[in-house]
């Protein structure tokens, strides 16, 4: 009964401290920065991805301009 007693106790102090964080202002601006960061980092991803599909076609591009005119030179 005693062990149920201070389990009690226990789970009573960790949701006490837990909602203490949660009232608390000072966190918050560290969770709007991390939330910002995960933003910025999902927009750069998929920016990242798009500009991946288009490079092979810049490049075949700029290398059949390249050759062209070398070609025209000859």
């Amino acid at each position: 009964m005693k062990f149920i007693i201070a389990l009690e106790n226990k789970l009573e102090a960790v949701k006490n401290a837990a909602l203490s964080c949660l009232k608390k202002k000072e966190g918050q601006n560290t969770i709007e920065y991390i939330l910002m960061l995960g933003v910025v980092v999902g927009i750069a991803l998929a920016v990242g991805v798009a500009v991946k599909k288009m490079l092979p076609d810049v490049f075949e591009n700029v290398k059949a301009k390249i050759l062209g005119g070398v070609n025209s030179i000859e």
